[in-house]
């Protein structure tokens, strides 16, 4: 969503997209760890490759999407 959408959406739709983005959060932070004890293991056993780097891809991707939230916060806070 962008900024202009959350202004238009009413105190309680924030407050229920609050809580929606942060149990989004907590499942985005699970993913986190698996794909990086999957990097981690993949290092071990084979050392770096492809493979290796395919995981941290998508941590980049996950952690690029955090933005949404930050605006949720911003709009809140106003």
């Amino acid at each position: 969503m962008k900024e202009n959408e959350f202004a238009q959406l009413s105190d309680q739709e924030l407050l229920a997209k609050k809580k929606q983005l942060k149990s989004s959060n907590i499942i985005n932070a699970v993913i986190i760890g698996v794909l990086i004890g999957v990097v981690i293991y993949s290092v071990i056993k084979n050392g770096f490759g492809f493979v290796t780097f395919l995981p941290l891809l998508f941590v980049y991707f996950i952690v690029k999407n955090q933005n949404e939230s930050k605006e949720l916060e911003k709009e809140i806070k106003s």
